[in-house]
């Protein structure tokens, strides 16, 4: 019953987040678009920059279809930017400035930083220089809810018209990074295209924020008749009419307007919509849990209470919202083209010799992987994401924008990326041995891991985990940490991949919950596999469970002593507990291993994967306790699913790698 009110207080608070999103959606049908930082300057001499450079502004719509300036000075200077789109007359800019200028001073007031989209114009202003830099974060993509009757041939001719137009506005200096285009459509419909960079860019990242816009509408918008992309650097739109020469839609016309909104009428009544269906499937649901639980008296409680919704990177691809919002992301600059490393699918064709079989390193479970060779002669790894992959352009776009402001030796460092049409590749350092289970779990590879190498790539590990967890900028939680994931160059030092399925913590979180479960079978800890809930204690759950593999030279998913002992885990923690540790010792290691040491790190594993997440030490921790052997360790508790919870056979594992309608990895090499 515990579980059942838990739930009865937060379902609605879910169900509630999901109506507002539903209804915030709504009333962004029209403009204007605010998005504001959450830093305020109250200051006087701020607020007056401010109300100057705005005034500024307005001042100059009438003449200028671009423009920029600043106010100030340090601390309270302010820079400020106007964007007009070209098709719209100049009288016509002038009033949408105007527009902007009230409705960001009215959205965002005391913020350091905002900006809004109008419907001919954007306005941003900042306390830090932005002019001349790209800045794709924040964002947003609307898309008309009606969808296409021919999505298959829909989709590659919006991908191809929006792809030439990129080019044109890039490429052709007297298109001043503007185009506009059309093309047949089947049903005799005709689409209508516009892309448009503000012009104190370079031609790169003009390219670069045009490219990640188009996959924007790619993840979001895919079947929609009409969508449009707002970000901070450049705009993109397309409609089956022309909009840029005046046309609107029938269905629409007459709410054509610069941002006065639509019937409050017609808002009123979908809210009362949305409010009673909300109301109805709370009961339901509610019922539903009552219902189910009612039936299963006698489930442990955890002792954590989830006290916070999860923390999702809503990058670009979050299926469920065309919101991409800047605040997900505080912490991590706008990507631009000195750090993104954007690069062009030639290049990359050229590298790997066009995806050659000879150049294929594996496959991996988001697609497979290829070496190749740039034109500067530099090796790289370079991972394709298979359009059926279980990687969408969300987790895609996670991995880039993480990794990107990641900088650390025992982390792999991605070099660049290249989004073209349905093409998504990663671009990494190229690793000339591997990964680790390569040598791991074979018995003519081990040989070559001594006991210091193996000692060397467990700290190294650590210390790659513990940036992640207290050291970055950010808090990551990496969520699949395991043998396939660590990759080693080539003095066999580890560095940490693979953050598709990252995510970014707060520094005041402890702990969030997901509906949907993304792993591997014999690393999650057992809060994540059965509840949903991970912390940076379940990423040492899976350190643990590696530092056993790494020690034994065993998987622990497949190691099955007996009925009674599932795994590598339980089956060491038994040993343990009657003195017998080193029977666990890799045999390969015999005469370089001191037994002191290989116990040591054996008692710090079983730290690590106990069953309650409070009772894991920390990174920090870990660290500690392999650099001093001075530091006492507790005795472990009882590990996770050492009552059988998971059989750990090999067969168990359903074919399409998940359990229960979770998506799961499977334990085989990536």
């Amino acid at each position: 019953m515990a579980l059942f009110q838990r739930a009865a207080k937060i379902f609605p608070l879910l169900l509630l987040h999901f109506w507002v999103a539903n209804l915030v959606d709504f009333a962004h049908a029209d403009p204007p678009y605010p998005l504001c930082s959450n830093i305020l300057n109250q200051n006087s001499s701020f607020q007056s920059n401010l109300n100057i450079l705005l005034d500024s502004l307005r001042s100059n719509a009438s003449v200028s279809k671009l423009y920029d300036s600043s106010n100030g000075n340090d601390p309270d200077k302010i820079y400020a930017q106007y964007m007009c789109l070209n098709y719209v007359a100049n009288e016509d800019c002038r009033t949408c400035v105007t527009l902007a200028t009230d409705h960001v001073r009215q959205s965002c007031t005391n913020n350091t930083e905002a900006i809004v989209w109008e419907e001919y114009c954007q306005l941003r202003y900042s306390n830090r220089r932005f002019l001349g830099q790209l800045d794709v974060s924040g964002n947003l993509g609307l898309d008309n809810k009606r969808n296409v009757s021919n999505p298959e041939h829909f989709r590659p001719v919006v991908n191809q018209t929006v792809s030439n137009l990129i080019k044109k506005a890039v490429f052709d200096e007297s298109a001043n990074m503007y185009a506009t285009g059309e093309a047949s459509i089947k049903d005799s419909d005709r689409l209508h295209a516009l892309v448009q960079c503000t012009t104190d860019l370079s031609s790169a990242d003009c390219n670069t924020c045009l490219q990640v816009a188009l996959a924007n509408l790619s993840s979001c918008c895919s079947f929609s008749r009409g969508a449009r992309l707002l970000s901070r650097s450049c705009y993109l739109r397309y409609e089956l009419y022309a909009f840029y020469k005046g046309e609107t839609d029938e269905s629409s016309a007459s709410e054509q307007n610069l941002g006065t909104g639509k019937s409050k009428k017609r808002k009123i009544l979908m809210i009362l919509i949305f409010t009673i269906i909300s109301v109805l499937l709370v009961v339901a649901v509610l019922s539903f849990f009552y219902f189910c639980l009612s039936k299963k008296k006698g489930n442990k409680k955890w002792k954590n209470e989830i006290s916070i919704q999860e923390v999702q990177v809503h990058s670009i691809g979050d299926p469920s919202s065309t919101m991409f919002r800047h605040q997900d992301f505080q912490g991590i600059d706008g990507l631009n083209v000195g750090e993104s490393g954007f690069m062009d699918l030639a290049s990359i064709q050229a590298a790997t010799n066009n995806f050659s079989e000879l150049n294929k390193l594996g496959q991996g479970g988001f697609g497979p992987v290829y070496k190749g060779i740039l034109a500067d002669g530099k090796e790289v790894a370079i991972k394709r994401l298979s359009s059926f992959s279980e990687q969408g352009t969300e987790e895609f776009t996670n991995e880039v924008l993480l990794i990107m402001k990641l900088q650390h030796k025992n982390l792999v460092r991605l070099l660049g990326f290249c989004i073209d049409g349905e093409e998504k590749l990663l671009v990494y350092e190229f690793m000339p041995n591997s990964s680790l289970d390569v040598f791991l779990f074979d018995p003519s590879k081990r040989a070559q891991l001594d006991w210091r190498r193996r000692i060397n790539i467990i700290n190294g590990i650590a210390k790659g985990m513990l940036y992640l967890h207290e050291d970055s900028r950010l808090r990551i939680i990496h969520r699949d940490l395991k043998a396939s994931n660590i990759l080693l160059n080539n003095d066999m030092n580890p560095k940490i991949s693979d953050f598709g399925m990252a995510r970014i913590f707060a520094s005041t979180e402890g702990e969030a919950s997901t509906a949907r479960i993304v792993g591997t079978y014999g690393y999650m800890a057992p809060e994540y596999a059965m509840e949903g809930l991970y912390s940076t204690k379940s990423d040492v759950f899976s350190f643990g469970v590696l530092l056993l593999e790494i020690i034994t030279g065993r998987r622990n998913i497949g190691f099955q002593k007996s009925k009674n002992v599932p795994n590598l885990t339980t089956h060491a923690w038994h040993l343990w507990n009657k003195g017998n540790g080193k029977e666990l010792m890799d045999p390969l290691l015999s005469d370089s291993c001191p037994l002191d040491e290989f116990s040591r790190c054996m008692h710090i594993g079983l730290l690590c994967v106990q069953e309650d997440a409070i009772d894991r030490p920390t990174m920090s921790s870990v660290v500690l306790m392999l650099k001093s052997e001075t530091v006492t360790l507790p005795q472990p508790e009882r590990p996770a699913f050492s009552r059988g919870r998971f059989t750990g056979h090999d067969s168990a594992i359903p074919s399409d790698g998940s359990a229960d309608g979770v998506a799961i990895s499977a334990a085989s090499p990536r």
